[in-house]
């Protein structure tokens, strides 16, 4: 047998070994399109629920975003995992009421609009030296609960 043979036989067995190794990974919640189509602007919170159950997330700080997605993945051995589909269906809140319904698909790319609102900081900014030397003479010496301080 030639040399050219043996690879070939060798690549044959190494891509049939492999071909069992395919996953299809779906993942997230999406309501139904039945359910998803009742829907309206004005709409609480309490109402929306109830049409399509709990969302897969829930963004920001004001938990007025919800989020329902899907997708697919297809896996097959060590190859790069492809995405087959998904759905995300994004809701806005504002004074427990619908204000804006948006659906994006595998097809629309990763658009991500940006939030103008920003997250205001604390009261108080950590300065330089507090940040890197606030904690001297903070140390436990003995393990009795004294500090430096305390003596």
């Amino acid at each position: 047998m030639s040399i050219r043979n043996l690879l070939f036989l060798a690549a044959l067995m190494f891509n049939t070994a492999c071909v069992g190794d395919l996953f299809l990974d779906h993942t997230g919640n999406m309501p139904e399109e039945s359910h998803i189509k009742q829907i309206r602007l004005g709409q609480t919170r309490e109402e929306v629920y109830d049409l399509l159950g709990a969302p897969s997330v829930v963004a920001g700080l004001s938990r007025n975003n919800w989020i329902y997605m899907e997708s697919s993945i297809r896996r097959v051995a060590f190859m790069r995992p492809t995405e087959l589909n998904r759905s995300i269906l994004a809701l806005n809140f504002k004074d427990n009421k619908l204000v804006n319904i948006t659906k994006r698909t595998l097809e629309d790319g990763n658009s991500i609009s940006i939030d103008s609102d920003e997250t205001k900081p604390a009261d108080r900014e950590v300065g330089f030296f507090r940040k890197y030397f606030g904690g001297v003479g903070q140390y436990q010496m003995f393990g009795d609960g004294k500090t430096m301080k305390d003596m």
